[in-house]
């Protein structure tokens, strides 16, 4: 499959996605959702050789202004359609805040509406000052309503998301950074780079061992401390017996770099 709206390549073992509608600044908009459904759940999984996905945008203007809103500005849609299509939206932001492999962000620009939306998807987020963020729906009459509502305060604390959301502002990088909203901020020309040697980083490990440490995070904010416990449990249990552990440790003990192999 051809992507319209991303351009999709893998770098030593990370798939890099760029959103590629600079002309519109990256919103999401034509064939956007179903270019990413294929980017990450047909080729970055089903290659065994990427550890890591990249999602930034291309140019240096906008990671995703998102929605297209000259593209809905004039289609009226029955409520119980649109409902359907929330609900599509929303099976696909799980679906990649759930990838089984890090995914991370790198912000080049602004990051706004379902722009934000997609990088409170991601594992981690890294913003290149200049950056601009928010959940500006409610300016427009509506909400935010690709998980915005339910991540922002998950990720910042439930004041400050209501205040990014009821006034609609936009904040910088470094106030991103300040309340938790962005792990790192850097200069622009150091973005890319900066992210993708984390995730080289990342992509260096046990690949089972960091998909069960993205579930028992994941699903130890969604339950109480005992019921997550018992997950940690399992997943430990899981990867006790793999092959990736095994020559974790032989590795160490010989003093040398593991060949891990999700296994």
């Amino acid at each position: 499959m051809s992507h319209s709206t991303l351009i999709y390549e893998v770098v030593d073992g990370v798939a890099l996605i760029r959103l590629n509608r600079p002309e519109r600044m990256n919103s999401i908009g034509g064939s956007m959702k179903a270019d990413l459904a294929d980017a990450f759940f047909e080729r970055a999984r089903n290659d065994e050789s990427v550890r890591c996905v990249v999602i930034t945008g291309a140019g240096d203007k906008a990671f995703c202004a998102g929605a297209d809103i000259k593209e809905r500005a004039g289609q009226v849609t029955p409520q119980a359609q649109y409902h359907l299509q929330q609900k599509a939206t929303h099976e696909l932001f799980r679906a990649i805040e759930q990838f089984e492999k890090p995914v991370i962000a790198a912000i080049n620009g602004v990051a706004l509406g379902g722009g934000l939306e997609i990088a409170l998807c991601c594992d981690v987020r890294i913003a290149a000052r200049g950056a601009r963020l928010g959940l500006p729906e409610a300016r427009i009459g509506v909400l935010p309503a690709a998980g915005g509502t339910q991540r922002l305060p998950r990720l910042v604390g439930v004041g400050i998301a209501k205040e990014l959301m009821l006034t609609g502002d936009h904040i910088d990088a470094e106030r991103a950074l300040a309340i938790g909203l962005v792990n790192h901020v850097v200069a622009p020309s150091e973005l890319l780079s900066t992210a993708m040697a984390m995730a080289a980083r990342m992509a260096a490990n046990a690949p089972l061992a960091l998909r069960y440490v993205k579930h028992a995070i994941d699903l130890g904010l969604q339950v109480g401390m005992d019921a997550g416990l018992e997950y940690e449990r399992y997943a430990a249990a899981l990867v006790v017996a793999s092959e990736d552990r095994k020559e974790g440790m032989r590795a160490f003990v010989e003093k040398r770099k593991p060949v891990f192999r999700g296994q």
